[in-house]
């Protein structure tokens, strides 16, 4: 086994966490910090300084993050060294952080810290990104001198429309430079998802097939096997579209696609990914129509509990006409892809919780072999890139089978990263926080990429709120049968979820 953390510690600094006391917080950036410590990623002149509205000390921080640990299937991470060593470097701020007076809080910190470098993380929801960002910069938070960086990270999502998306980053722009911007997407600290372009561009004989004249068509698949729960305030607003295409399947589609950079330096590869999406096509109304599905589950049984439907749903509006499901057909109009398309889904309460990318490559032209009249086609060669839960590569091919006679056979050739990598309990944001730390945003998204992304969804978003009901799907399902009539109408079929 390899350890693929072993890298060299961060330089030191201050990460000042705003929501300190929420979820995202306890759930993820503890535990992944005290991934990293663990690895030696951090040393010991990382400092956390969190920031929320509850009173409460330093002692009352790190309390309640000791006690979610214990509480939670997490007793190896709140036992272990690295956690006693990191959690006395932690303090609190209690405050209302839309008021002035935190900020001068922070700034006196800040002067007393080892380090005038830090980082603020915004673990708070989307609507405070531009009020604190602006503030931060008022009190001259952001401001960066001679050895010394001052970093924001925001998570998805990134507006929910063009038009906002637009504003959100014209109000971070005008207070920080587009180089101390780190927009999250957790999808991209997935070991799989950095690997595609590994496994594209250090490999000869993939590179050399990756295009219209071999791929027939792509799929990209994000299946959550979960239904909506407790969330039915923020996804009745939100919906599968805006909460999964732009941001985490659009950031897949872009690693597929995006030609060879330069080098693997930030920009290089952040330009190449924001070509991919500036060349996706924009649809007509009537287009968008033709191009498009979605669907919302009903009541039924999903592991072994009765689940009822989406519009029953605590804090779901009972005629709510939000798609829990959606599926898309793309095309990227390059030299490159030209022709050939691009099939996004995602969903809640579905078969199995399975995000993959599935290249499907075209058929031989012609092939001699003797084959059954039922099947008078070899089936075609795929590569399976499964981001999530198995993280891997699969590569269906055909050969001979045993025997006298010469009948040929499917079989996929298979790598799991679990079984050659010792990944460990690890969160997915260890190398997002790393490079944050380190001032790489090649993982990270740019402004110009996140409006293109918007810009593509935005015909389905105005098609969509013209009221019309989603169609109905079995919680445990495929998905609605819309979706199948969507590929099937062109002669194909969706990949089955949670087949790997």
């Amino acid at each position: 086994m390899h350890d693929r953390l072993h890298r060299s510690p961060a330089p030191p600094l201050t990460l000042v966490i705003f929501g300190a006391t929420g979820d995202l917080t306890r759930r993820l950036l503890m535990p992944t910090l005290i991934n990293m410590t663990k690895a030696g990623m951090l040393g010991d002149d990382l400092h956390v300084l969190g920031v929320s509205i509850e009173p409460g000390g330093d002692e009352f921080l790190v309390e309640r993050l000791d006690t979610f640990l214990a509480a939670n299937g997490m007793e190896q991470a709140q036992q272990s060294d690295a956690w006693q060593r990191l959690k006395t470097r932690i303090s609190y701020i209690s405050g209302d952080f839309t008021q002035g007076a935190i900020y001068q809080e922070i700034s006196r910190r800040l002067q007393q810290a080892p380090s005038a470098n830090a980082a603020f993380y915004f673990a708070v929801q989307p609507r405070f990104f531009g009020d604190i960002t602006s503030r931060l910069a008022e009190h001259g938070l952001l401001d960066e001198t001679a050895g010394v960086f001052r970093r924001i990270a925001i998570e998805k999502p990134f507006g929910h429309d063009l038009a906002s998306a637009q504003m959100l980053n014209a109000t971070l722009l005008h207070s920080a430079e587009e180089s101390q911007v780190y927009r999250i997407d957790h999808f991209l600290g997935k070991e799989t998802v950095q690997n595609i372009m590994t496994t594209r561009f250090a490999n000869m004989m993939i590179e050399a097939l990756w295009n219209n004249n071999y791929v027939d068509h792509v799929q990209i698949t994000a299946a959550e096997f979960v239904d909506v729960g407790t969330r039915g305030k923020f996804y009745d607003a939100t919906g599968a579209l805006r909460d999964m295409v732009p941001n985490h399947l659009f950031q897949l589609l872009a690693m597929v696609a995006m030609e060879p950079p330069n080098s693997f330096d930030a920009e290089s590869v952040r330009n190449e990914k924001g070509k991919v999406l500036k060349a996706l096509r924009h649809y007509s109304r009537d287009e968008a129509a033709k191009n498009a599905v979605r669907g919302a589950y009903t009541a039924g049984p999903l592991d072994g509990k009765d689940l009822p439907a989406y519009t029953e749903t605590p804090d779901v509006a009972p005629d709510s006409n939000t798609e829990t499901y959606v599926a898309l057909k793309l095309f990227v109009d390059t030299w490159r892809w030209a022709g050939v398309p691009f099939y996004l889904r995602t969903g809640k309460a579905l078969r199995a919780r399975d995000t993959e990318v599935v290249i499907t490559f075209r058929q031989v032209p012609f092939a001699q072999f003797p084959r059954a009249p039922s099947r008078p086609d070899l089936p075609p060669n795929k590569l399976i890139i499964q981001v999530q839960p198995n993280e891997g590569l699969q590569m269906g091919i055909s050969i001979k089978s045993p025997g006298l006679v010469l009948k040929t056979a499917p079989i996929e050739l298979d790598f799991r990263y679990a079984d050659h990598f010792d990944i460990g309990h690890q969160t997915g944001y260890e190398s997002l926080l790393y490079e944050l730390f380190l001032g790489d945003q090649t993982l990270f998204q740019r402004a110009d990429s996140i409006e293109a992304g918007w810009a593509a969804v935005q015909p389905f978003l105005d098609l969509f709120a013209d009221g019309a009901k989603p169609d109905p799907y079995a919680p445990g399902s495929m998905g609605p049968a819309c979706a199948d009539e969507l590929i099937g109408r062109d002669g194909r079929v969706w990949h089955k979820i949670g087949d790997d």
